[in-house]
Formats: structure tokens, C-alpha cells, sequence
């Protein structure tokens, strides 16, 4: 039986530790980030990490960071063979990478070094990427360059793929593969094999300022950032004084007679001009306002037609 100290934060990571435990390792503690407001109650909310180690009776520690005495404290109080980092939303120093005897393993979703960093699902997509995948890798002082101990196949990436949902796939694949994994490394069955630098790429972070669209560049760019960007940073434009939330698209050609960023109506359809063809937007959300279909929002507002977006400030 694998004795484990876990880290994590988000649903993704709560199922993986749930796995962990049913697969019949000692999970011995539960690191997870501190309660954060949200929702209109505006109330402190346990991480979804934290709700699954509650449930099934295990220690829990929130600390707002790993640095200092107390965690350390914490972390050599328990007997631990491995830890275990899913989405956590920290680095751990390096100080705690050197604390378990069999290393530190890391779920990564793409496949490594494809991709290493903050934002692989969304990079990948947003690239058009034709394929991904996940890692699992033993952490050490780089990001994401450590060695490899356990990977998947290739994954195809979708047209109707969205960070949401890729994401999700992947971090199922993930914990499987994880589950797999674990008891080879202990036994010493498998041997990590150490990534090639010069095939690396790597992401950065994502700001909320990447989802404003810009119209100049060619549709199936922008059709690739709508599914990258979704849920978050969301991809949006003005208009009329408001933002104008655009949560799906597709290219509807790639002709050369339409004008970046001007609004008409084919059919019924919500067609915006881009440097290079134009978008067909399906589904869209005016400030204010709900979620809607593309043709029930221009029967509301079809004051749109001919519009120059993004509104001049």
C-alpha cells in the first residue's frame, strides 16, 4: 500500500484523489487552497478537493502558501512515500520536492514536452493543434520539465472541442493513468525517461484581456480562441455600449469579400467579417442579458446589421 500526501484544488483533482483512495493507497494528508468567496451568497467555499477529503474522513491543510516552518512541520509529521500534485495552483518549493523517498508526480495534460506550463489545453487548441494527451512526470525545479514516468496516447482535438471539455477528458485519462502508474513506479517496474528540451514548447498565463476578439485576423483563428477560451477568460466584443459575449462559432467562408469586424444577417444567420473569411456566430450574450441563440438575438436586436465591431470607445 502506497502511502500518499496529496495536493489539489479544482473537481478534476477531487476525483482523482477519490480514486486514489478507493484503489487502496494511505492517503495520509490532503493539501488544498484556502476557502475562496463565490457565488452570489459571497460566502467562503471550500475547494472541491477539500469537500472529497472531508467525505472520506482525511486531514486536511489549506495554507495560503508552502514557504515556512509550519508546512514543512506538517508534511514530515505524516508518512509518506509519494506525493501526488493534480492542479493544485501552487509550485512547490523545493524544499518539499526533496521530502518523499519515490518523488513528487504530477498530472500534466498534454503530452509532455509538448506544451509544459499554465495553459496546455487552451494553447493546444488555440494553436489548432491536431492532437494532445497527458503526462504524468515527477516535478522538479523546472516547469513542467522533469522526467517522464508514465504517458497516453494521442488524443484528437475536435472541432467541437472546447477547454471545458477537453479539459475534462484529459484529466479522466489522467487519473486512470495515474492509478496505473503508481504501483509500477513503486515496485520499480518503470524508469523515467527525461524529456527532450529542444522538442519543449511552453504556454504562459492567460489573462482575462486575451478573450477581447480582434476581428483583423482570419476566422478560423478566432473560431479556434472562442473553444479555447471557454469558460474562461469567455471571448467578447462591444457593442452599442455593452460587451457582447460570443460563446460559439464557426467559419462560414473564407472568401475575401467581407469587412473585419462588420455585422450582417445571411439567412438568418449572425455573420461577422474577419481579415480572412467570416465567423458564423451560433450562440451569444449581450451584457445584461442571458445566454441566447444567434437568430432569437437578432430578432431582438436587429439594429446589429451593419455594425462596426468592436464599438469605438
Amino acid at each position: 500500500m502506497t502511502r500518499i500526501i496529496f495536493f489539489g484544488t479544482p473537481e478534476p483533482a477531487a476525483k482523482a484523489l477519490r480514486a486514489l483512495v478507493k484503489d487502496g493507497h494511505e492517503v495520509g494528508a490532503v493539501f488544498t487552497r484556502p476557502d475562496r468567496i463565490s457565488g452570489r451568497s459571497r460566502k467562503p467555499r471550500p475547494t472541491s478537493v477539500n469537500e472529497a477529503a472531508v467525505e472520506l474522513g482525511l486531514p486536511v491543510h489549506t495554507p495560503s502558501g508552502l514557504h515556512g516552518d509550519d508546512v514543512r512541520n506538517q508534511l514530515t509529521a505524516t508518512p509518506a512515500d509519494i506525493y501526488v500534485v493534480l492542479a493544485y495552483g501552487r509550485i512547490l518549493p523545493t524544499a518539499i520536492l526533496a521530502l518523499p523517498a519515490l518523488g513528487v508526480l504530477n498530472v500534466h495534460p498534454s503530452l509532455l514536452p509538448l506544451y509544459r506550463g499554465p495553459s496546455p489545453v487552451v494553447t493546444a487548441i488555440r494553436d489548432g493543434a491536431s492532437e494532445t494527451g497527458v503526462s504524468v512526470m515527477l516535478l522538479d525545479e523546472g516547469m513542467d520539465t522533469g522526467p517522464v514516468i508514465g504517458q497516453s496516447a494521442a488524443v484528437p482535438i475536435t472541432e467541437s472541442d472546447t477547454a471545458e471539455s477537453l479539459t475534462e477528458q484529459l484529466f479522466t485519462m489522467g487519473v486512470d493513468l495515474l492509478v496505473k502508474t503508481i504501483p509500477a513506479w513503486e515496485r520499480g517496474d518503470i524508469e523515467g525517461v527525461s524529456q527532450d528540451d529542444a522538442l519543449a514548447t511552453v504556454t504562459s498565463l492567460i489573462e482575462k484581456s486575451d478573450g477581447e476578439l480582434d476581428f483583423g485576423k482570419p476566422a478560423l483563428n478566432i473560431a479556434r480562441a472562442i473553444r479555447a477560451y471557454h469558460p474562461w477568460p469567455g471571448t467578447f466584443t462591444r457593442w452599442d455600449g455593452k460587451l457582447l459575449k460570443i460563446l460559439e462559432a464557426s467559419v462560414f467562408g473564407m472568401g475575401a469579400n467581407f469587412r473585419p469586424g462588420v455585422v450582417s444577417i445571411d439567412g438568418g444567420r449572425l455573420i461577422i467579417g474577419t481579415g480572412h473569411g467570416s465567423l458564423d456566430v451560433k450562440r451569444v450574450q449581450l451584457e445584461g442579458r442571458g445566454v441566447v441563440f444567434a437568430e432569437e438575438f437578432l430578432r431582438g436586436y436587429p439594429a446589429i446589421e451593419g455594425a462596426s465591431l468592436p464599438d469605438p470607445d
